[in-house]
């Protein structure tokens, strides 16, 4: 926003005298995405629909950004798991997962057995760490998470 002044110049009207009057007009309210000036409402702060879309996409990128990524890495070790694991259970080598691109960091659900065993899922499909670098591959059962 920016201040502006103007300056009105009354002439000698019918017996009026001349002279000048600065009037200090009100900050001049701009759109935030495309510097437009905007009229309307006192608290507008786009001058479109279109224009206020294109801010708020810019101003959340980088966070949009970070998620998509996360997510991406998620639907690929669950397609990975899901590939490997088609009749719902199967035993595989930690190598066969890396080669293929799984990524151990992200899961989206843990789950703990009574015997303090836990399985790392990917939304549906999940895993169990067993000796010699071999994992059980599972496909999780409606009742592992149900809500109370």
């Amino acid at each position: 926003m920016k201040e502006c002044t103007t300056v009105l110049d009354l002439r000698n009207y019918k017996g009026f005298y001349s002279f000048k009057l600065q009037i200090l007009i009100a900050m001049e309210k701009r759109c935030l995405e495309c510097e437009e000036e905007l009229f309307g409402r006192i608290d507008k702060k786009f001058c479109s629909d279109q224009c206020r879309n294109a801010y708020n996409n810019k101003s959340l990128r980088e966070e949009n950004n970070y998620i998509r990524s996360v997510n991406s890495i998620l639907r690929k070790n669950r397609r990975i798991l899901a590939k490997l694991n088609p009749k719902g259970k199967a035993k595989v080598h930690r190598d066969q997962l890396l080669k293929k691109g799984f990524s151990f960091n992200y899961h989206t659900d843990l789950y703990k057995t009574k015997e303090n065993k836990v399985y790392h899922f990917c939304y549906d499909q999940g895993y169990l760490e067993l000796e010699g670098q071999l994992f059980a591959l599972v496909k999780k059962k409606e009742y592992i998470n149900q809500p109370n």
